[in-house]
């Protein structure tokens, strides 16, 4: 008579519990990492590749300033679902001439006009992280730039920035 040791009812069960974790383990972990893999993704291609002009809007650190002009404080309801949110926002301009920085002044209540319903327009979660941020700078830079005829707004420099 030959006893098989490998296949006995406890030796068995044990090995399929070992087995059942093991699968569970790694389709956790399988979860986990496309969600995270989705998540990285999804933002790189929402925010699409970088323009010039946003690249000099991160850049901050250029030898030659153009003239700058700077709004005072903005405090704006946001778009939230659960609770009453708020901006408040001040920033510099840097434009790239003298007569841009001339005819954003004379335009200052268009300009005002235009950064009110752009960033009212805003939700929470969009303005809460970094990436919000660079995003509202670049699409504030279009804005102006649409705007103006006699020179170019090169970077958007927020001064004070907080999201409640």
């Amino acid at each position: 008579m030959v006893i098989d040791n490998n296949n006995t009812p406890d030796s068995d069960g044990a090995v399929r519990k070992r087995g059942m974790v093991i699968v569970i383990a790694l389709l956790l972990l399988t979860a986990v990492l496309s969600v995270g893999w989705l998540y990285y993704n999804s933002s790189a291609r929402l925010s699409g590749p970088l323009t010039d002009k946003e690249v000099t809007a991160d850049a901050g650190n250029q030898a030659d300033l153009g003239p700058m002009v700077e709004l005072r404080e903005f405090i704006v309801n946001i778009i939230s679902e659960d609770n009453s949110h708020y901006l408040r926002i001040s920033m510099a301009i840097e434009l790239s001439n003298q007569s841009g920085y001339e005819e954003m002044n004379k335009r200052m209540p268009q300009i005002r006009d235009t950064i009110l319903m752009l960033t009212s327009s805003k939700t929470f979660e969009e303005l809460y992280d970094v990436h919000g941020k660079k995003q509202l700078k670049a699409e504030l830079l279009v804005e102006l730039n649409d705007m103006l005829t006699k020179g170019e707004a090169v970077a958007v420099y927020f001064t004070d920035f907080v999201v409640q």
